[in-house]
């Protein structure tokens, strides 16, 4: 039976098939538990080869799932932060490979340390629906890289992308390889309960508890990408076209459905008014109309369209200002709008937005701003706007994130050479590049010695003249 229809079936038979596949690429990692660099350099160029070749068939099928998908919005998001990540990869997994050299002290000589980095086995890779080939294929990347095996589990709400991910990786890698698993949120739970030697979540925080508890069963080690309210700060005198020009594409790219998209601006008292004009002007130049507007991406289905719905109404309810910023939208195209006037009562401030809904903050001077983002939990990314670098470096040193972009936004997560990872309830550990390697990697320290035993000098019995001048030497 494949693992594909296991949806359709009872858990106790969706656990089965899927430790079924779990123990089939365990026997596979034991009889080959560390590929050498050139097998895997081969697998990375034949991912890259397979995603250059197919990405025609990616950008439409990801569309598809969407209703409507930017085709360049795919091609800048997806294709090539995932081409460029086997780039980079490539071209530096000979030095990440090597042993590191550790020292030893004069007490333990003569001897030699180092740390090997082996593969841990079978690594899970749980891939959300919003950026589904780039969210599997980037840990997808690290897990080759360090050597392991991997099942990936792809989002119910993309089907049409699974399917054809499942079918396109099935052609250069055997199932005991590299599998995809399909299914629903039934399929998930079973999924994030197996025993893997690895296992990454890239989701809401509210999901990722619920995956680690079920990791917890087993002592899974995991890496939760997750989410949260990242905030943009508008400095007292940065240009406003150039922090709302920025903003607004970290904000309107894919609609918003972006784990690090802006979720609400802090902007100066005195400056709203400038702000929502400016930001007005560059939502415009940048999608004159919604109205088959092929570079306006929709929103994934009916339910989180509701959601969004759900949230602004309520933000309104409760004495928000909504400034619509069209008449009207299209399918699932939602409207972007700014909602100003927002407090702690309503759910937009509440819950990650994952939309094209803003709201703004006033607040009267930095260190304001900054307790307002510090009462609340950790963002994934935190974005300021303004060229002092002083108050950069103030915000940069009095606030936690997982990432931080001065003076633009979501672009961090593009850079192959930073780790990409949470903090708090925006998540725990990273990957990416180097990073990314050691997280799929045990990093396993080795103390080497041969014929000349010098630990003989503190072998009992302890009262002896030598074993008492070494005491004195080495303990001070």
């Amino acid at each position: 039976m494949s693992v594909d229809s296991v949806h359709r079936q009872d858990a106790p038979a969706v656990l089965s098939d899927l430790q079924s596949l779990l123990d089939t690429q365990r026997l596979a990692y034991a009889a080959h538990p560390c590929p050498p660099l050139e097998q895997r350099q081969q697998w990375l160029k034949s991912l890259r080869r397979l995603l250059s070749d197919e990405r025609e068939v990616l950008i439409d099928t990801i569309s598809q799932d969407f209703s409507h998908r930017s085709p360049d919005e795919t091609l800048f998001a997806e294709l090539m932060p995932s081409l460029h990540s086997i780039d980079y990869t490539l071209k530096h997994l000979k030095r990440w490979m090597k042993p590191s050299p550790r020292s030893v002290g004069v007490m333990f000589q003569p001897a030699s340390a180092s740390v090997i980095y082996q593969p841990l086995g079978v690594v899970g890779i749980i891939v959300p629906w919003n950026y589904p080939l780039y969210l599997a294929i980037g840990p997808l990347i690290g897990a080759l890289a360090a050597g392991n095996r991997v099942m990936l589990k792809l989002s119910e709400f993309t089907p049409a992308t699974g399917h054809w991910l499942k079918e396109l990786l099935g052609r250069i890698f055997p199932e005991d390889m590299v599998a995809v698993v399909l299914g629903e949120a039934d399929v998930a739970v079973a999924f994030s309960g197996l025993a893997f030697d690895h296992l990454l979540f890239t989701g809401s925080t509210h999901v990722g508890k619920q995956v680690m508890r079920a990791a917890a069963e087993h002592l899974t080690p995991v890496t939760l990408e997750l989410g949260g309210k990242s905030p943009a700060i508008v400095s007292v005198d940065v240009p406003l076209k150039d922090a709302a020009q920025r903003i607004a594409w970290g904000k309107t790219l894919n609609a918003g459905q972006t784990c690090i998209a802006p979720d609400y601006v802090l902007v100066p008292q005195d400056r709203v008014d400038g702000f929502v004009q400016a930001y007005r002007q560059a939502v415009h130049s940048f999608y004159p109309t919604l109205i088959d507007n092929p570079d306006y991406t929709a929103i994934i289905n009916e339910r989180q369209l509701a959601r969004l719905e759900r949230l602004q109404t309520d933000a309104t309810l409760k004495g928000a200002r909504l400034v619509p910023l069209y008449d009207q939208g299209q399918g699932r195209r939602m409207p972007h709008a700014l909602l100003l006037d927002v407090n702690d009562e309503m759910q937009v401030m509440q819950d990650e937005i994952f939309g094209p809904l803003l709201p703004i903050v006033a607040y009267s001077d930095l260190q304001q701003a900054l307790d307002y983002i510090n009462a609340r939990p950790r963002p994934l990314a935190l974005y300021y706007f303004g060229y002092n670098k002083a108050e950069q470096q103030r915000v940069i040193q009095n606030t936690h994130s997982g990432g931080v972009c001065i003076n633009e936004t979501l672009l961090h997560v593009a850079i192959d050479d930073l780790p990409f990872g949470g903090v708090g309830h925006s998540g725990m550990g990273h990957y990416h590049g180097h990073e990314g390697f050691l997280t799929f990697s045990k990093a396993k320290g080795v103390l080497a010695k041969q014929r000349l035993n010098g630990s003989l000098m503190i072998y009992p019995p302890y009262g002896r003249q030598l074993v008492r001048l070494i005491q004195k030497l080495f303990i001070r």
